[in-house]
């Protein structure tokens, strides 16, 4: 996968977890980890953007570094809205989540290779 077929992947993600969030509870928790997950999943694509433009090999590690924070916290939030039952689509809440650890995956391996190079 190249770096623009990731960033649209990465766009895609987020727009979904804005639609999935739109069917949560109406309650003050539902309300709560709509916000932050949307803040966390918006914000991997625009790191990544960031990555791609990066000054060194360092500044690029430390963006992606920065985007997998934020993808382990969208995968938190939806296993607790998964377990708190704020979102009764379950089948859409297993296939973000099965995403959600894809993308985890890729940037790891990514950060890996890059620490690698760095030290060559």
């Amino acid at each position: 996968m190249n770096s623009k077929e990731l960033e649209t992947r990465l766009i895609s993600f987020a727009v979904d977890i804005i639609n999935f969030v739109k069917s949560n509870e109406n309650s003050y928790a539902g309300k709560h980890l709509s916000g932050q997950i949307i803040r966390s999943s918006t914000s991997v694509p625009l790191n990544y953007g960031e990555a791609q433009s990066a000054e060194s090999r360092k500044d690029f590690i430390h963006k992606m570094q920065i985007s997998l924070k934020e993808l382990r916290e969208t995968y938190v939030n939806l296993k607790i809205i998964e377990k708190a039952k704020l979102n009764n689509r379950t089948d859409i809440i297993r296939v973000l989540i099965s995403e959600n650890n894809e993308l985890i995956s890729i940037f790891v391996k990514s950060v890996e290779t890059s620490k690698k190079r760095l030290q060559e």
